[in-house]
């Protein structure tokens, strides 16, 4: 059974995207925990992260500095934290979270909720850069 991520990148299910090319995409986090909250997605759907072969791998962390990078210049903060969680959803992914304070990366807390109009105009600024 293919993943919600393996979905959104055959374009079954919609999804705020930032940034892809011919191996990875990008979009927001439809629960984020704060404002620009992305997910970086190889499009090879690969469970744990670690499964992926380090050529890929290497690939992945490369395309996730350059949208990391987008997002910075558009969203306030100290800086892009990264985690790679991988228990959410069985397709290997990386977060990339705006951050100015390390709760700002705490899973536990509850999730923004952010309308239509406020993702769409987040993809936008950050997409365009």
């Amino acid at each position: 059974m293919s993943s919600i991520f393996s979905k959104i990148i055959n374009g079954e299910i919609p999804c705020y995207k930032i940034a892809e090319n011919e191996k990875f995409i990008a979009f927001l986090d439809i629960n984020p925990l704060v404002k620009g909250h992305t997910l970086v997605v190889p499009k090879v759907e690969i469970d744990y992260i670690f499964d992926i072969d380090n050529a890929l791998l290497s690939e992945l962390f490369l395309f996730s500095k350059s949208v990391a990078a987008k997002i910075e210049k558009v969203i306030p903060c100290k800086r892009i934290g990264v985690s790679v969680v991988g228990l959410e959803v069985p397709h290997a992914h990386v977060h990339l979270i705006p951050i100015n304070k390390i709760d700002d990366m705490n899973f536990c807390r509850p999730k923004l909720k952010l309308s239509k109009d406020e993702m769409l105009k987040i993809k936008k600024i950050i997409s365009e850069n």
